[in-house]
């Protein structure tokens, strides 16, 4: 097993927009170590949705490699890829994306039973995941009975049941008020702290600061130079 989570090699990939063709990544390569968190910054229409995308399985490339785990995923089918996603990666976004009729564990079980876990074993870990969120007293609560910060916590819960190779956030902060933003960034810094590999796009340096490394794409490419520069002035 290599040192790196991620190994993403002249990473390509367009899109038709009507009778345009938006070539949205442009020879991008990455490497992420296994346990850094990684702050991906970028001016809207940089790359970095589709980025998020290619790493998450969502999509492959048009052109390049990608290493997951130590696996090429860059060329596998659909059916395959959801696979990979339901084990190895874990998805926070920025809208919650919670089920408003279950409760916070019922939430956390569901890429559980997508992955044909049995009920007894699934809630085990998924009340494992809600106490490694701070949440162990509100497992029985439903979506409309927490706070933003709360649905924040199951999300992640849910994004760590699996305990999968990477979680890969999208503005998880956005929809939080300053002081529950600060205090979810936190929880994102003690699972790193725990060993967890993370991407997070963020578009406030604030927030990328608290990370181990940032990226910054423009204009479909990874600015190298301006990440050497922040690397060196943060040394």
């Amino acid at each position: 097993m290599g040192p790196f989570m991620i190994e993403a090699k002249r990473l390509t990939k367009a899109y038709m927009s009507g009778e345009f063709r938006v070539n949205a990544l442009k020879g991008a390569s990455l490497e992420v170590l296994r346990g850094e968190f990684i702050a991906v910054m970028g001016a809207s229409g940089s790359g970095k949705s589709t980025l998020m995308n290619l790493l998450g399985c969502l999509d492959t490339p048009d052109y390049g490699q990608y290493w997951l785990d130590g696996e090429d995923v860059s060329c596998l089918s659909q059916k395959r890829l959801a696979g990979i996603r339901n084990r190895k990666i874990g998805f926070v976004f920025q809208s919650f994306n919670l089920l408003h009729r279950l409760s916070a564990v019922a939430n956390v079980e569901l890429p559980l039973m997508y992955a044909g876990i049995a009920p007894k074993e699934r809630k085990r870990m998924a009340e494992m995941a809600l106490d490694r969120v701070g949440l162990w007293d509100r497992m029985e609560h439903k979506p409309d009975e927490l706070s933003g910060g709360q649905k924040q916590r199951v999300a992640i819960a849910r994004s760590i049941a699996m305990n999968p190779a990477v979680i890969l956030a999208d503005e998880p902060t956005g929809n939080l008020d300053e002081k529950t933003g600060r205090e979810m960034l936190d929880l994102f810094c003690d699972l790193n702290g725990q060993g967890a590999t993370i991407v997070m796009v963020t578009h406030e340096m604030s927030i990328a600061r608290r990370s181990n490394r940032i990226i910054r794409l423009s204009d479909g490419r990874i600015d190298d130079g301006w990440q050497e520069a922040w690397n060196y002035g943060s040394a």
